[in-house]
């Protein structure tokens, strides 16, 4: 299989998030704000991998623009979670360059659903 740099991106993404979600609802006992980023974080590549199994071509803009929202969303988590204090600033700007990546990666891919109509 041929590799597909969203996927993998996306892919290792999750895991990070994965990880993070374990430290904060172990080490640091949060439940909530973990939840979400672990929710909206490893959605971008569930909503990815569904795109590349699109039935036609507005359903895998759909899909991406998904994962683009996801990912926007997954960003302003991990912004309050570094603003409030869980997660130091090292681990927070590698998150978040990590994450800034798929945002423009997503971007690129969704721009002609989001600037011209689909037939």
């Amino acid at each position: 299989m041929e590799n597909n740099v969203i996927l993998d991106k996306s892919k290792a993404f999750a895991l990070r998030i994965i990880k993070l979600y374990k430290y904060l609802s172990e080490n640091k006992k949060e439940y909530i704000l973990s939840k979400q980023i672990l929710r909206s974080g490893t959605s971008i590549g569930a909503n990815a991998k569904e795109a590349a199994n699109a039935q036609s071509k507005p359903d895998f803009y759909a899909k991406m623009y998904i994962a683009y929202k996801e990912a926007n969303e997954t960003e302003y988590w991990l912004e309050l979670l570094h603003e409030s204090g869980y997660i130091e600033t090292k681990a927070f700007e590698s998150m978040y360059s990590d994450c800034k990546e798929l945002i423009k990666i997503l971007a690129s891919i969704t721009k002609p659903a989001r600037t011209k109509p689909l037939s």
